[in-house]
């Protein structure tokens, strides 16, 4: 190629009008462009589950070491009377006063046999929490004893773990809440700060009644001080909570004696709530 006609090509190169302008590119960039980086730093970047792995234990307490224990809970369809108690015990105890902010959902089911039941679902505390798995920042892990847990502090409100949960337990806190709480002092009395805007919260199994009680000598699922409000409002004893490691916990003892499930197990999850079906099975 001659000189004459590479000159000539620089020419109309600098006198064709662009694709689109600085200004349009500025903007799709903004609108596309940033999921693709933010998809690139997460899969192989500084934001890569490699990078950030351990986090959450490396950092905080009750993560680091071993754990005798491993908490889980038992909820009796086929007992539960649909009071809502440990609904609103929840939201008293946790500080959440919207009622679209609830940490353990509650709503009237059918059976395909025509049963009616009332199914509560609190964060299921998955052993394969796929939450903990895509949060990019290590705002949210796994506990050695079997608890997901979340530090706000840290959260970036990125919903990644919002979406990702297969339960739909996790709630993203959009604005600001001055709100006085309405199940306060019905319900309980707030024992944790409420969260700030921006970031995703759920339930926690009470963690904070469970290491209280543990560094008093309690044991949670006996000692209504070390145990989740929603088992101890419960006034028909539907729901058992206690640690799955003790074979003499209540709750060991009950998983041995009844048949119980967990919900979607298909999904590989290993969650740490066990069902009672709502009706006895025809023979």
């Amino acid at each position: 190629m001659t000189s004459n006609t590479q000159s000539e090509e620089k020419k109309n190169r600098k006198g064709k009008k662009p694709l689109v302008s600085r200004k349009e590119f500025l903007q799709i960039a903004g609108s596309t462009g940033a999921a693709t980086i933010i998809t690139q730093l997460i899969s192989s970047g500084p934001l890569s589950p490699e990078a950030i792995k351990g986090i959450g234990e490396r950092t905080h307490p009750f993560a680091e070491g071993e754990s005798k224990h491993t908490w889980c809970m038992i909820i009796d369809l086929s007992t539960c009377i649909g009071c809502q108690y440990c609904v609103w015990a929840c939201q008293a105890t946790n500080d959440v006063p919207e009622d679209e902010m609830r940490w353990n959902i509650g709503y009237p089911e059918r059976t395909e046999s025509g049963t009616d039941f009332f199914m509560t679902r609190p964060c299921l505390h998955c052993q394969e929490a796929p939450c903990v798995k895509v949060c990019p920042v290590g705002a949210t892990w796994i506990r050695k004893d079997g608890i997901v847990t979340m530090d706000y502090n840290r959260c970036i409100g990125c919903r990644y773990c919002q979406v990702a949960c297969p339960y739909d337990v996790r709630r993203f806190n959009w604005k600001p809440s001055s709100a006085e709480n309405p199940y306060h002092p019905t319900w309980g009395t707030p024992e944790i700060d409420r969260r700030a805007r921006g970031v995703v919260e759920k339930c926690t199994f009470c963690s904070h009644r469970i290491d209280r009680g543990l560094e008093q000598g309690l044991t949670p699922g006996v000692d209504r001080e070390a145990t989740p409000a929603c088992v101890n409002i419960c006034p028909v004893n539907a729901r058992i909570f206690g640690d799955h490691n003790d074979p003499d916990s209540p709750l060991s003892i009950f998983v041995r004696e009844n048949e119980t499930f967990r919900l979607r197990e298909d999904f590989g999850t290993e969650p740490k709530v066990h069902y009672v079906r709502p009706e006895k099975e025809e023979i």
